[in-house]
Order: structure tokens, then C-alpha cells, then sequence
């Protein structure tokens, strides 16, 4: 790809569209990829669910001889904190028991993400960066590592690592990426919103004055979190949380003298259309029907939050696997294609292939 008239990393040109496939650093070549096999979807057989039927069938396992060293607690019900304290104590049937469960869904991850290379939208992948909910935990971060050893082993010579950010905070950082750096000449932050089937979370992400490359220095200046799974609320009942969650901030940020950019980028489930409406893969998201032709999420939010500051807000969206991996975007620097899967109610997943200017510092 030719390289633009400036040889700065903050001139790369790229359409201000939601769902874009071209962003300022990276050309997205494929993401929310519903792959199949003949049992179906590829990505159900390495989520959330899938580790837990594999603990869940050792622990069945271990019954028919004797007492269950996790005890009587339902495996669904098991927290990631007790399996991690369980992973890490003095009971060694119990942490053997669990490193059994690891191995068992390393080896069906290593297998998916086998299939996902075998797409020639995901040849010559360097690195595969795991995020979601699953890789916050050690029991997690194993069976990623465990992962890359089996498909070496197997000659398949990928690096697949956990992502560096707190996946949570990794779904508003990566927002940063979907717009070019001129637009926060002046600013220090920008609001953020991940929007997920169990969760919405909304933070302000300040980036101050990029000292590092590709706002490498990113971080959650401040967020909150809504469990909506416990609401069960409508869909513009979340639209009127959202709202006030996103109200909420920018005034901390204006108490702060915090100077935000009228930006908020989204992270959401789905295909994404450019004009901001979601084609399908929202069916999980509270209240239903975010697929319909009449309803658009960016343009609902600019509505009801007409003006950031002095100036009109701005709005961009993205699927939520898309803006979790960009987030590693200054981790990248050393490779040119790369992956990211999120691990956690589904396999999200995307890949990236850095643009021209991308690597340079």
C-alpha cells in the first residue's frame, strides 16, 4: 500500500465509517467469522461454557470413585475466584483435577484456532491475541500457553498470548484506534462504551499527550459497569442507563479539568454496517431487536447527548472483538498480520494486518 504524502504515523488516512475494514493503523481482514465444521459453529467449541462442561465432566469422573475434592458446589456455579484458589492451593487432586479441565479445552482451542488458520483470511498469521473474560484468570492464561504448545508441537508456528490489557479495559482502550489522531489534537480523553450481553460498561480513556507510540500509554481514567443480565431491561431502558452513565462521566471529567474530546466510540456485538445500524450478532443484547431497520445505536446517543463540551459529539462503532484487539496495537510493532479471539460467553474474533506506518516509532 503506498504510503501518503507525510511519513508521520499520524497522517494515515482512513474513512471515518462504523464497521470500517480500514483504520488509520491496521486493515481489519476479518472479523465476527461464523467458520463451521460439520458439528456446527467452529468458536462453540472454546468458550466459557465449554470449559466449564469439561471441569464439569472430570468431576463426574472422579465421582464414580470417590468423593469429588471440589465438594458439592455445581460446577456452573463455581466462580473463577474458587477456581483459581482451588488451582493454586494445598489440595492437590483438586488443582490436578482442574489442570485436567485446562488441558482438555487447550487442546479444542488449539484445534479452533487450527480451523481459523486454515482460512485464507487468517493465512500467515504471526501472533493470536486472547482476550475476554476467560483469560483473567491463571487457570485461563494456561490453557492459552498450553495452546501454543500443542500447535507448535503440531508444526503450526504461531504465538498466541494473552492480551496485555485487563480484557474489560481493553474493550474501551482499543476505541482510541478507531479514528485518526488529529482528531484528538487538543483533548486528553475520550468516552468509551463496551456493550456486551451480560454487561455494559462506559469509561473515559485518557491518552494525555501519546508520549508513547499508537497511544501506548492508554488507560481507564474512570468507568462504571451495569450488570443489565440482572435488569433484564429494555432496549430503550438501556439506551437511558447508557446515557446517564456516559452523562455521569463527562461531567467528572469537566470537574477534573479533564479536557475530553466531543468522541465516543462503541464497542458492540455484531456485524456493523456503516451507518452505524448492526446487520446480526446482536441477539444477545438487552431488550432484543438491535437489528431492526429502525433503530440506530450511534444516532439514538447523539440525540440524547447532542454536545460534548463546546463542540457536537461524534460518534463511531465497532464490533467488540475489533476494539479489544486494537487495543494491543502498540504491542504490535514486531509482526505485520495478527488475530485476536475473546474468549467469554462466544469466541469473538478478528484479524489484523498492519498498514504501512504502523511499525514505525
Amino acid at each position: 500500500m503506498a504510503k501518503g504524502s507525510s511519513e508521520s504515523r499520524h497522517e494515515i488516512n482512513a474513512p471515518l465509517v462504523h464497521g470500517a475494514m480500514v483504520l488509520p493503523l491496521v486493515t481489519i481482514d476479518d472479523y465476527n467469522n461464523e467458520l463451521r465444521d460439520k458439528n456446527g459453529f467452529v468458536g462453540d467449541n472454546a468458550n466459557k461454557k465449554t470449559f466449564q462442561q469439561k471441569l464439569d465432566d472430570w468431576r463426574k469422573r472422579i465421582r464414580k470413585f470417590g468423593d469429588d475434592p471440589i465438594g458439592k458446589t455445581a460446577t456452573a456455579k463455581l466462580s473463577k475466584k474458587k477456581i483459581e484458589a482451588l488451582l493454586k492451593g494445598d489440595d492437590m487432586e483438586a488443582a490436578a483435577l482442574i489442570m485436567g479441565a485446562v488441558e482438555d479445552f487447550a487442546q479444542d482451542f488449539a484445534e479452533v484456532i487450527g480451523k481459523f488458520l486454515k482460512d485464507e483470511r487468517w493465512s500467515k498469521t504471526e501472533r493470536i491475541v486472547v482476550g475476554g473474560g476467560f483469560r483473567r484468570s491463571r487457570f485461563g492464561e494456561l490453557a492459552i500457553a498450553r495452546a501454543m504448545v500443542l500447535l507448535k508441537a503440531a508444526g503450526i508456528n504461531v504465538e498466541v498470548v494473552p492480551i496485555v490489557h485487563h480484557p474489560d479495559e481493553a474493550g474501551l482502550i482499543g476505541s482510541v484506534h478507531l479514528m485518526p489522531p488529529w482528531m484528538f489534537k487538543g483533548y486528553e480523553a475520550i468516552l468509551a462504551v463496551d456493550i456486551g450481553g451480560t454487561n455494559v460498561r462506559a469509561g473515559i480513556v485518557e491518552f494525555g499527550k501519546e508520549k508513547t507510540p499508537h497511544f501506548a500509554d492508554a488507560s481507564v481514567w474512570e468507568s462504571s459497569i451495569w450488570r443489565h443480565a440482572d435488569d433484564e431491561p429494555s432496549r430503550s431502558g438501556t439506551i437511558e442507563r447508557l446515557v446517564a452513565m456516559l452523562q455521569d462521566l463527562i461531567e467528572k471529567a469537566e470537574k477534573a479539568n479533564l479536557k475530553s474530546a466531543p468522541i465516543i466510540g462503541i464497542a458492540c456485538p455484531g456485524i456493523i454496517k456503516a451507518d452505524g445500524s448492526i446487520e446480526r450478532g446482536g441477539q444477545n443484547l438487552p431488550g432484543g431487536n438491535w437489528e431492526s431497520d429502525s433503530f440506530n445505536l450511534p444516532a439514538a446517543l447523539m440525540k440524547a447527548i447532542p454536545e460534548i463540551g463546546d463542540h457536537r459529539t461524534f460518534v463511531v462503532m465497532h464490533n467488540d472483538a475489533v476494539v479489544q484487539g486494537l487495543s494491543q496495537i502498540p504491542f504490535m510493532n514486531d509482526v505485520s498480520r495478527w488475530a485476536v479471539l475473546t474468549i467469554g460467553t462466544g469466541l469473538g474474533n478478528a484479524h489484523f494486518t498492519n498498514r504501512e506506518g504502523a511499525k514505525t516509532r
